[in-house]
């Protein structure tokens, strides 16, 4: 039993940590490598979860929402960082506060048409199964295993590819970058059209686990700029070390005193790297 118990917690902590990775993926793409802080991020994720409800309203499967994330969040952040925030890229406070209006925008139009009830979504795999002896939900597993795929291949992308070099090198110098020949508006366009994009899967892989109702992206917002703040900008590796020591913080502290307890600790934690270590463990900054 004992065994079990802990095969269980370490389940459990595997999944707060890949759901922090995957909802966090997208602001890292954004504030690390844009330096913008999209206040508007959790409510892509929103969108990813509102398109779960859509498609099955429609009576088609939970993946036909995929395709639709995409296409919803990948043209409205093409709209945005044309529109919005590139004039702004030299006034951060104000992307701050464009975005933040972005956010409440995106939350009353989801209010008008969905109304402010929870939603909660089916999946084919809700059905629990049997790992080493012990019962796990099966859509839980599967997270897991996806969350740690995107980020092996996010990854590999990074640091193998040719567009990952380019990426890697206007974030260390985007004006000798763009001396090089690199198209660094372009690039920028791209890298929000990504971010936003993978924060709207992210919700579309949630959705069967959370109840959807149109203020949920706050909490993902505030989870992810904790993990950025004590991990830093920039690098792979700060967001993983971010959501090692937030994510893991948090579960641990959560299981034993409670969840109020874990945001307290989280809270602590951000404030004390924002007072010690304010560029976080890896930043390049």
């Amino acid at each position: 039993m004992l065994d079990g118990n802990i095969l269980l917690h370490g389940l459990n902590l595997a999944y707060e940590l890949a759901t922090l990775a995957l909802t966090t993926l997208g602001l890292a793409i954004v504030f690390g490598l844009l330096g913008v802080m999209n206040m508007a991020h959790g409510e892509f994720v929103m969108l990813g979860a509102y398109s779960v409800v859509t498609v099955q309203k429609l009576g088609l499967p939970m993946v036909a929402a995929v395709p639709l994330a995409v296409v919803v969040c990948g043209a409205l952040g093409y709209v945005v960082e044309r529109w919005l925030i590139r004039p702004l890229y030299s006034r951060p406070f104000d992307t701050l506060l464009a975005t933040w209006a972005l956010a409440m925008l995106l939350r009353k139009l989801v209010e008008a048409v969905f109304g402010r009830e929870y939603r909660n979504v089916e999946s084919t795999l809700a059905e629990p199964m049997m790992v080493f002896g012990s019962q796990y939900p099966a859509y839980r597993l599967t997270l897991i295993v996806l969350a740690l795929v995107v980020m092996a291949g996010l990854f590999l992308w990074y640091r193998r590819s040719a567009a990952g070099l380019r990426v890697r090198a206007m974030t260390a110098n985007p004006v000798l970058a763009q001396a090089l020949g690199i198209n660094t508006r372009r690039l920028a366009s791209q890298a929000f059209v990504i971010g936003v994009v993978f924060a709207g899967l992210s919700g579309v892989l949630l959705a069967p686990l959370i109840r959807i109702e149109p203020g949920i992206g706050v909490d993902y917002l505030l989870d992810a700029f904790f993990v950025l703040v004590v991990g830093g900008l920039g690098t792979l590796g700060g967001m993983f070390g971010g959501v090692g020591i937030i994510g893991g913080s948090q579960a641990i502290v959560s299981s034993v005193a409670g969840q109020t307890s874990g945001y307290a600790v989280v809270l602590m934690l951000s404030i004390i790297f924002l007072w010690l270590k304010p560029n976080g463990l890896f930043s390049r900054r």
